[in-house]
């Protein structure tokens, strides 16, 4: 059983300005490598991360080496998705176009530990472009419901957050996903509950 829970971001204008400028780039590998898988028919996150990774990580050396491979995993999954799609006969387009992107942390990307031990947790670490910021969180009746059973045991916090800025507020970074599940012993369980959450 799986939930994504969404709760409001308080990001200053300094980390605003870093955390756009991660999206910015995250963005332009999403697209590279999406049109680069269509075009040449590799799909395989596996084979994309080796002809990509060492080109990214020399290009943009302040940014966070997890979130390089996530952004590539995730043009692997629009690389998939619109091929499928361009078979079925519902795209007409050569390639993809990616409009928008949803930054993925994962727990080596964020302060993932700190979170899980907090009692009460309103803020977060996140990984930007020369290090990293402290981002505070607007927690609501329904994300304490959760975080409550995580603290009994009921349920674990997936390892990955996902951050997306509303398309419709502007400029503005106000939401971040969380997701949690109930406790299993499938060693997928954190790549299960990575799910994107339309806001």
């Amino acid at each position: 059983m799986r939930r994504s829970v969404a709760v409001e971001l308080e990001v200053p204008k300094d980390v605003f300005k870093l955390l756009y400028s991660v999206e910015s780039v995250y963005l332009g590998i999403v697209r590279e490598v999406a049109v680069y898988a269509v075009v040449n028919n590799v799909t395989s996150a596996t084979r994309l991360q080796g002809l990509f990774y060492s080109k990214y990580r020399s290009e943009y050396q302040g940014l966070h080496a997890h979130l390089i491979i996530q952004a590539i995993r995730q043009a692997a999954e629009v690389a998939k998705s619109f091929t499928m799609r361009r078979r079925r006969g519902l795209v007409s387009k050569s390639y993809p176009e990616v409009k928008a992107v949803s930054i993925r942390f994962t727990e080596f990307a964020w302060s993932y530990e700190q979170f899980v031990k907090s009692v009460a947790p309103v803020k977060l670490e996140l990984s930007l472009l020369g290090g990293r910021r402290e981002v505070w969180i607007k927690p609501h009746k329904r994300f304490w419901l959760y975080w409550w059973k995580v603290l009994n045991g009921e349920a674990e916090l997936a390892g990955t957050l996902i951050v997306k800025r509303r398309l419709n507020s502007g400029m503005q970074y106000s939401s971040s996903k969380l997701s949690l599940g109930r406790l299993s012993h499938n060693p997928w369980f954190h790549s299960i509950l990575m799910r994107t959450l339309w806001l």
